[in-house]
């Protein structure tokens, strides 16, 4: 108990014996009280005093020290440094490389379809048949306009052999004989009018046979048998479309690139600028089923210009198709190169701790201690993450392939601290080396 608790009970003692005592012990107040607090102040000097431990024999044991505890066991490991290229992955569509909507250049009744809906379609394959029946009637006619107009050129022409003769003899007017000069030249004007109304009935005849324009995969047919079909002629916007036909092989991979990757781009080839840095880059793809970017093609087009609206560059990879896995309107994934190849250092996400603001690693730093070194981290490559030190620290807090980077146990070291190294090398996984990283968007 405390001092002030000591002398209450002592002064409580003292007044309790203020009539006895004196009647027992036969001496006077003074010297009893003097040896009263004499006795209270040793009382509580005593309880205060912390006790002593004896040991077994009697003697007095020393008191134990209160230390830090031990400095923490640590696993340590130097980063793995691999030659790497940076390439960034986009969403792209595939395009056919050529589509055809197949639509009529004639009116008329629709006769007969000679295809199945999907099938593979080989350039000039008959395909649909309009009723040519008033189209040999035009063309029959056309062709009689012009025995008509043959006709009459013949008969003009002996006319003005005739009046030839008579213009020189005075007896046909020089008037009369180039009237009939003229006719011939009417004649033969009809003829040649003739002529070209048989090439035009001739040319729509050809066109109520509609055959494929290219080679490729033909869709289902919209119009059936003996449907009206309208005709070009009339109006394009009403000619009602019979088939669409897309080329399948190869096919387009359409995607688009931010600004600032066409400027990395860019500077890959400062002096053949974007178009060229770009121009026959290989393509890897991957599609929705799939895990890994084993389809290969490379890039044909870079739009001209960027999209004001969206920031971005258009560009287009051409890929071979011989095994139909493409379909026009299927989404894919698109891989290009981003970087020329560079020295990365890898290590494990386990290394890595993050505040509000920054990303950062504990290193071993002088007397193994710790020593928190900031860093920008990159991508995964096979298990491990692209670690590069911050642009904002100075080149002596740079984090190095020399530095030994706490891998296990990070939440238990403090910068500044002691700890207990236990160096172990690097584990890598057992899939394909790291010959890329990706930058996914």
């Amino acid at each position: 108990m405390g001092l002030r608790t000591t002398l209450a009970v002592a002064v409580l003692v003292l007044a309790a014996a203020y009539v006895l005592v004196p009647q027992m012990s036969g001496r006077s107040w003074d010297v009893i009280l003097s040896d009263a607090e004499k006795s209270a102040r040793e009382l509580a000097s005593s309880s205060v005093r912390p006790p002593q431990s004896t040991s077994s024999a009697g003697g007095k044991l020393p008191a134990p020290a209160a230390g830090a505890p031990p400095p923490p066991q640590l696993s340590v490991s130097l980063p793995i440094t691999r030659p790497i290229t940076d390439k960034i992955v986009a969403t792209g569509r595939f395009e056919a490389v050529e589509t055809v909507e197949l639509r009529s250049r004639v009116a008329g009744y629709l006769n007969s379809v000679h295809f199945k809906d999907g099938q593979d379609v080989e350039k000039g394959q008959l395909l649909f048949v309009i009723d040519p029946r008033p189209f040999e009637r035009a063309l029959a006619q056309a062709k009689a306009e012009l025995d008509q107009a043959k006709v009459r050129i013949a008969n003009a022409s002996l006319d003005v052999d005739r009046a030839r003769t008579l213009v020189d003899r005075r007896i046909v007017s020089e008037k009369t004989f180039d009237d009939r000069e003229n006719l011939v030249r009417e004649a033969q004007a009809q003829a040649r009018i003739a002529e070209e109304r048989i090439k035009t009935a001739e040319l729509e005849l050809s066109y109520t046979r509609i055959t494929a324009p290219v080679s490729g995969r033909i869709g289902r047919m919209l119009v059936t048998p003996g449907n009206y079909v309208s005709g070009a002629g009339v109006s394009t916007a009403s000619t009602q479309a019979l088939a669409t036909i897309v080329v399948q092989d190869p096919i387009h991979l359409h995607f688009e690139l931010t600004e600032a990757e066409a400027l990395r781009f860019k500077r890959m080839s400062p002096s053949a600028g974007v178009a060229n840095a770009l121009a026959a880059a290989r393509v890897d793809v991957e599609l929705a089923d799939e895990g890994d970017f084993k389809h290969r093609g490379t890039l044909d087009f870079i739009d001209n210009r960027l999209d004001a609206a969206t920031a971005s560059l258009r560009v287009r990879a051409v890929l071979d198709n011989k095994a139909r896995l493409f379909t026009p309107g299927q989404f894919a994934r698109a891989r290009i190169e981003a970087s020329e190849p560079y020295a990365a250092m890898l290590l494990p996400d386990s290394a890595i701790g993050s505040d509000q603001t920054n990303r950062f690693v504990i290193v071993l730093g002088p007397g193994d201690t710790a020593v928190r070194k900031t860093v920008t981290l990159g991508p995964l490559v096979d298990g491990l993450r692209v670690v590069r030190s911050a642009s904002t620290v100075n080149a002596s807090e740079a984090l190095t392939s020399d530095d030994w980077v706490v891998t296990r146990g990070l939440t238990r070291a403090r910068p500044g601290q002691k700890i207990i190294p236990i160096r172990e090398p690097m584990q890598v996984s057992s899939g394909n080396p790291p010959a890329a990283t990706t930058i996914a968007r």
